[in-house]
């Protein structure tokens, strides 16, 4: 008789699901992937978790996590190789924060203006830019946000400036920003 895994719903692209896989292949935590397309959601996924986002994780306990947060962490907990998560200050909590609130808002934005038809997404762009300059004055200090070691802050925020670099290549490589560029590579 096979183990039963923990189940986790995921889509390849989504920064969200991505901070979650990062944080479950580091600990060595096996799960059942089922990568999902979102235009056609399983039912069991919607069932254990009706907000319909992934990821989202039903545990063999019949517990369900459905924030990448929780996700990361809870892996992290069952198993932390690299320590990441000795990175239990308020900064770097705020900055991930940051990151999930306002930053995010700007990216979505930014990345898909048309989806926002009653909002002015003009200053979008320019919110991501004061964001990656807040983080490369971080990282010319430090190797990393939290200090000279990875932790789980760095694969928390790393999914969101990845996918706000990749809208327009051109523009981000313009950018002054050598510190973050040098971590965002890493």
């Amino acid at each position: 008789m096979s183990e039963q895994l923990p189940i986790l719903y995921t889509f390849r692209r989504c920064p969200y699901a991505m901070r979650a896989r990062m944080g479950i292949y580091q600990s060595g935590l096996k799960v059942e992937l089922r990568e999902i397309v979102l235009r056609d959601k399983p039912a069991h996924m919607l069932e254990i978790s009706p907000k319909g986002t992934v990821p989202v994780m039903l545990l063999k306990d019949g517990k369900v996590l459905d924030e990448s947060l929780d996700i990361l962490l809870y892996a992290l907990n069952q198993n932390d190789p690299d320590n990441w998560l000795d990175c239990d200050n308020k900064s770097a909590k705020e900055l991930v924060k940051e990151n999930d609130t306002d930053f995010k808002k700007a990216l979505d934005r930014y990345k898909y203006p048309t989806r926002y038809p009653n909002e002015d997404c003009s200053g979008a762009r320019q919110y991501c830019e004061q964001y990656f300059k807040k983080l490369d004055t971080i990282l010319k200090e430090q190797h990393y946000l939290c200090g000279k070691s990875i932790s789980w802050t760095d694969i928390a925020i790393f999914p969101f400036v990845r996918q706000c670099a990749n809208v327009d290549r051109n523009w981000f490589e313009s950018l002054p920003y050598i510190h973050l560029k040098n971590w965002l590579e890493e």
